[in-house]
């Protein structure tokens, strides 16, 4: 099942690549994507594993298995007539980051705009030269392993980067007004890279 949203006149699309023991229906994923809309981008939200796979944990942190997935989702949005034209971004959570990395490092220009959420670059680490999308990681400031992660994978990155540690947020962002920064900083990051909207 996809779910895909797109707003009139949208030139930007949002691919969301969601963690492992998630879905399509994270309410997190969910809550990023409205705000993307309400922005003037499009969004595709999938399950990059069918429910078998999905229960099994060597399938969630098959990295290949789920970079060559959401490739095959950025091929497709590349040959949808209504979003003809309209530059990529991926937004990954948890091993979902991962893979959006690794997409956007075989990808290339296809990618416009990483974002990562309680990601786990550290999972793409010998891919993370290769990104040449602006990316942004997002990390919680109470998810003491995944910030040492993602200060480990800033450093690899030889693209446009930024780090973003969010105070008083865990691993999911349950904390009140936590998620609320995330979609403001995602927001932002995605209608600057691939709308040229001046960033707040």
């Amino acid at each position: 099942m996809v779910d895909i949203d797109i707003p009139e006149g949208a030139r930007g699309v949002v691919i969301f690549a969601h963690g492992s023991g998630s879905s399509r229906l994270s309410p997190r994923n969910q809550a990023v994507a409205k705000a993307l809309n309400r922005a003037g981008l499009a969004t595709v939200l999938f399950d990059l594993l069918t429910p078998e796979e999905a229960g099994d944990r060597n399938k969630i942190f098959d990295i290949a298995l789920l970079t060559e997935r959401l490739r095959e989702a950025i091929g497709a949005v590349g040959d949808a007539e209504a979003l003809s034209g309209a530059r990529v971004g991926l937004f990954g959570a948890s091993t979902g980051a991962a893979a959006a990395l690794c997409a956007a490092a075989e990808e290339g220009d296809r990618v416009g705009a990483v974002v990562s959420r309680g990601g786990r670059p550290d999972l793409a680490m010998g891919r993370l030269g290769e990104v040449t999308a602006p990316t942004l990681l997002i990390v919680g400031s109470l998810d003491g392993p995944v910030i040492d992660f993602n200060e480990t994978a800033v450093s690899a990155l030889r693209c446009e980067k930024r780090l973003e540690i969010v105070p008083g947020a865990g691993h999911l962002f349950e904390e009140p007004g936590t998620m609320d920064r995330v979609v403001e900083l995602a927001t932002q990051w995605f209608t600057h890279h691939l709308l040229g909207r001046a960033a707040a």
